[in-house]
């Protein structure tokens, strides 16, 4: 029989959150409450100091469009136990209004980054045999809307990376998932937020009527990180509100 009255417990174990606002600080702050030491990263200082504080951890800055930078922070920190990858950016604009260097600013962090990190992080984990990396898909790489084209592009092919990597690093006893959150109460979404009626329409697509808060997303890194998940890789976990099954609905009278 298992011990679980500690089944989600990370006492011991060593975690690195990349993305240090809005959803990956409270993810931090969650890691650390159920015992696993924290070192909060971001390309801004302030932001990963900010977490740091807040987890009781260490800061780090990273940019993981460097490559080198990235494969430094690797080799500095062998021994993690747990990677979380929430750094993203999305530039609305519908297809014939993008101009390549915004596509290539998207992918450069959601899709090239998110390679990187794999790879870097990933090999130190594949040679110790054992980890979790949990990557921050969103609803976006299952379904769209206009505006959305390479924000989506990013996603989807982020699940294919996650899966791929869960393949390749499975025999190794590494854990590779993904988390699709719907709606966030962010800094990514503030243009939504800034206007009242694409907020309400945002707020009524999913089956529970509401955006989602940062802290509620944490839960679900805590349990890809844990024994709770230890046969679980390759995996996208919908946190999404029901956005993705019921999208589009229409409530009839009864």
């Amino acid at each position: 029989m298992g011990d679980y009255g500690n089944l989600f417990r990370l006492d011991g174990r060593r975690a690195l959150v990349i993305g240090s606002g809005g959803i990956g600080r409270e993810a931090a702050v969650a890691l650390a409450a159920h015992g696993a030491s924290v070192i909060c990263a971001d390309n801004d200082p302030d932001r990963a100091t900010d977490a740091a504080k807040a987890a009781g951890g260490t800061e780090l800055t990273l940019d993981i469009t460097d490559h080198e930078a990235t494969e430094r922070a690797a080799a500095e920190h062998p021994d993690l136990d747990i990677v979380v990858l929430t750094a993203a950016v999305n530039v609305r604009k519908r297809i014939l209004d993008y101009t390549p260097e915004e596509f290539d600013r998207v992918v450069g962090l959601n899709l090239k980054g998110t390679f990187t990190v794999l790879r870097a992080f990933g090999a130190r984990m594949v040679a110790r045999e054992a980890g979790s990396i949990i990557a921050f898909s969103s609803i976006r790489g299952r379904t769209v809307e206009p505006g959305q084209s390479a924000y989506a592009a990013t996603k989807a092919g982020l699940e294919m990376l996650v899966r791929t990597a869960s393949a390749e690093f499975g025999g190794s006893g590494v854990r590779v998932n993904a988390i699709a959150p719907g709606v966030v109460e962010t800094p990514l979404t503030e243009q939504i937020k800034s206007n009242p009626d694409w907020y309400r329409a945002y707020a009524e697509k999913g089956a529970l009527g509401r955006w989602s808060r940062p802290s509620e997303l944490a839960g679900a890194v805590v349990y890809l990180a844990s024994d709770a998940a230890s046969f679980v890789t390759g995996a996208t976990l919908a946190v999404d509100g029901g956005w993705t099954a019921v999208d589009g609905r229409f409530t009839p009278p009864m």
